[in-house]
């Protein structure tokens, strides 16, 4: 959208593809024995609590990275041109963190759990967030065009975010966000740099010779945690086989294992899917609005196209 042509140097808001960085930056601390994934997430916490939890069926971190912790969605938008700003992870979370469901009763898509993981990551590591994803995730990943707040350079090149006009029936430019939640997705880079998360996960956590987590920590990534949420997820991917890994959506499709999710900010879709058995895999960043069923159609004919070739 726009006048000029998008290229590999173009700049996008990832959206809620970034979860499943955090969740690598989580585990690694896990892999440090900072905790275990079925222990009780308020054990760990002090500055504040996890409020409305019944003790007798807790928060555990497991819960939190498949969306089953009965969290909240939340978001909390503030115009990037706007007079406000989000909050400190502290604030936010000292405000807000209140259970909306008990511990699996149902999937309750959480970027509020997302942020409480940022804050656990600064707390086990004790590094700041952002400079730990700098260190830990993009740095090994050579993620060289991906930033929180996008540099000068970044913003030259940057596609400006359109949503649909329906009563005009036209495009028009959207208001760029930042929320409360932003580590759940606030995060701008190009698909360049998402292309090198994907080898990553294809490669089963490695990339070129740097190894971000254990095998062993990877395929319990890529496992459905919870067989009775199995089922068609966001905008009806992929199939009744689909289900939450940890973060990652996991599908069976034709013998093979998927993984797959999207990111959506106002004026923005992306989608990423791998396919672990071919290690094929497909990236879309677009700056179209809630664009999640025909990105999905993209993806999987791109995905019969690659996985014909090699065959």
């Amino acid at each position: 959208m726009g006048p000029d042509l998008a290229d590999k140097e173009t700049v996008y808001l990832f959206g809620s593809i970034f979860k499943t960085m955090s969740m690598y930056a989580l585990l690694q601390q896990m892999e440090e024995g900072k905790f275990r994934l079925d222990q009780r997430v308020n054990d760990y916490l002090s500055e504040f609590k996890i409020r409305g939890e019944d003790p007798s069926n807790p928060v555990t971190f497991r819960h939190l990275m498949a969306h089953v912790s009965g969290l909240p969605a939340d978001f909390g938008p503030h115009q990037v041109w706007g007079d406000t700003v989000p909050l400190s992870l502290k604030k936010y979370l000292s405000r807000s963190l209140k259970l909306k469901n008990s511990p699996l009763t149902k999937i309750e898509y959480s970027n509020m759990a997302y942020t409480l993981i940022a804050y656990l990551i600064e707390k086990f590591s004790g590094v700041p967030y952002k400079k730990y994803i700098q260190e830990f995730i993009f740095d090994p990943l050579e993620m060289k065009d991906t930033a929180f707040a996008p540099r000068p350079d970044m913003e030259e090149r940057l596609a400006i975010p359109y949503i649909l006009d329906r009563k005009e029936g036209t495009y028009k430019a959207a208001v760029r966000l930042k929320a409360n939640v932003w580590p759940a997705g606030i995060v701008y880079g190009t698909i360049t740099d998402l292309a090198h998360w994907l080898i990553a996960n294809l490669n089963k956590g490695v990339y070129k010779n740097h190894r971000l987590i254990s095998e062993e920590t990877f395929y319990q990534i890529v496992t459905r945690q919870y067989y009775q949420f199995r089922g068609r997820i966001s905008a009806g991917w992929l199939n009744e086989t689909t289900g939450y890994g940890l973060t990652w959506w996991i599908s069976q499709r034709k013998g093979d294992t998927y993984f797959a999710h999207s990111g959506s900010v106002s004026g923005y879709t992306a989608f990423i899917v791998g396919n672990l058995n071919q290690k094929t895999g497909f990236v879309i960043l677009t700056n179209g609005n809630r664009a999640h069923k025909h990105i999905f159609e993209l993806a999987l004919k791109a995905m019969d196209i690659l996985e014909a070739s090699i065959k």
